[in-house]
């Protein structure tokens, strides 16, 4: 009899393994494909090798701008597709490291759910049955391809996330429908080398969610650099090479490209392992559960895309710490409140909390201060004319932090402080009492909450 059952060894699974593990649980992990799950494999961890690569590239033919001189720097398409892939094994076998130190069992194969018993809840697996006292559901998601006509008969032109990563050759052109996270990111690659890249998005701004003042100040950076964009357009059809589209205005328009990328949102994967065996309750097109991460069956947890909440590998890592936790005498529960997202293109974009716009949405009074980035020493050392601005939005009636939004380098490893902030709840006034390091990047922080005195 096993403490701990998993299916799924993604952010959620694996985190869950382990810490379970660590803490003298009896686990067992069922994985089908590789340890680390989409993030590892398919998604963050090898589009952001990818785009390490873009940004040396970027940096070593434009280095004039720093007073250094690189005639004719040219790339290995197929060298930077395999430093990839050996940065991805290295990492998966990591994983797996990990799972050995702290005695989880790892099965590999597709998990099916036979029901619960007096033994506990049955799942079979490569030939094998086994029992558990607690199953955490940790099956993830898997790219949407919407119904546009045309779109399954075009092939192996049409792709999605996992089939672009395991290109042999650049495309001289890419169409990408959908201009979200995941649409920049490759739009980001492949732009810095050299395809043309077109993005169509249904709505009026790409990166839908994020601030809207930011993701336009991405977009006219990326415009510069030659990428397409078709905002407000629907694509109706897809035809071969070409994609068919409606204006805002409604007439028809098409754009060809070698390949085209349909990156148009995830969905949680509940069909194929025996869900329905235990009568688990789904909503919002996933499995529901409560902030402890339990569903509506004893004994039974969800954690990461499966729940279709919140798509990102560090909520789903946190999602399995609290399943374990509770199941190990801590009581404790997920706070959506201050969950980082952050676009991997350059310059980089991230933000946590609200937003004006969903402040403004949601009735609250709040302030919103903005710096550009140029009133950070660093950030004009090392960005020579490069975007970049912070927003800081901070409650009306109480001065507390509710939201952080930026665009510039090196905004990915600075979003964690503003993270800390709102989790404590800290007020403008204690933010302006903090000190930050000079000359970093991340003064910016304080020197836009105290733009707010001004105001």
């Amino acid at each position: 009899m096993k403490d701990l059952a998993i299916i799924g060894g993604g952010p959620a699974g694996y985190v869950a393994a382990e810490r379970a593990g660590a803490k003298g649980l009896n686990v067992v992990l069922f994985e089908k494909r590789e340890l680390g799950g989409v993030c590892l494999n398919e998604g963050c961890i090898p589009t952001k090798t990818l785009l390490y690569s873009a940004k040396i590239y970027d940096y070593a033919a434009h280095g004039d701008k720093y007073g250094i001189s690189a005639p004719d720097v040219t790339f290995d398409f197929g060298r930077i597709v395999a430093r990839k892939n050996k940065v991805v094994k290295k990492l998966v076998a990591g994983v797996g490291a990990k799972m050995k130190a702290h005695g989880v069992q790892v099965v590999k194969g597709q998990a099916q759910i036979e029901g619960r018993s007096a033994d506990g809840i049955a799942i079979a697996c490569s030939g094998e049955r086994f029992h558990a006292r607690n199953l955490l559901l940790c099956t993830g998601s898997e790219a949407f391809v919407p119904p546009i006509p045309g779109i399954r008969e075009a092939g192996n032109i049409v792709l999605t996330n996992r089939e672009i990563l395991d290109l042999k050759a650049q495309p001289q052109s890419l169409v990408i429908i959908g201009g979200g996270v995941i649409g920049m990111e490759f739009a980001s690659f492949y732009d810095s080398l050299g395809t043309q890249v077109t993005v169509i998005e249904m709505l009026p701004e790409i990166l839908g969610g994020l601030d809207g003042e930011i993701s336009a100040m991405l977009r006219d950076v990326y415009i510069k650099k030659g990428i397409r964009f078709q905002l407000s357009c629907k694509v109706t059809e897809v035809k071969n090479n070409e994609v068919a589209y409606l204006t805002p205005e409604g007439a028809t328009a098409s754009v060809t490209g070698e390949k085209i990328l349909v990156s148009v949102g995830r969905r949680a994967v509940t069909e194929g392992f025996g869900l329905e065996n235990l009568g688990v309750e789904r909503t919002r097109g996933g499995v529901k559960t409560d902030l402890r991460m339990r569903t509506n069956i004893p004994n039974v947890y969800a954690a990461g895309d499966v729940t279709g909440f919140s798509m990102l590998a560090h909520t789903a890592s946190r999602e399995g710490e609290v399943v374990v936790n509770n199941l190990t005498g801590r009581t404790d529960r997920m706070r959506y409140n201050a969950i980082p997202g952050v676009v991997y293109t350059n310059p980089e974009v991230a933000g946590v909390g609200l937003t004006e716009e969903a402040a403004k949405k949601e009735g609250i009074a709040c302030r919103t201060a903005k710096l550009p980035m140029a009133y950070a020493g660093r950030f004009v050392a090392e960005n020579e004319g490069g975007a970049g601005l912070c927003k800081v939005i901070v409650g009306e009636r109480y001065g507390e932090v509710l939201g952080v939004h930026l665009i510039g380098n090196p905004c990915s490893e600075m979003i964690y402080g503003a993270c800390m902030a709102i989790e404590q709840e800290m007020t403008l006034r204690e933010m302006q009492e903090i000190v930050f390091p000079h000359p970093t990047v991340s003064e910016i922080f304080r020197e836009t909450v105290f733009a707010l005195d001004a105001q």
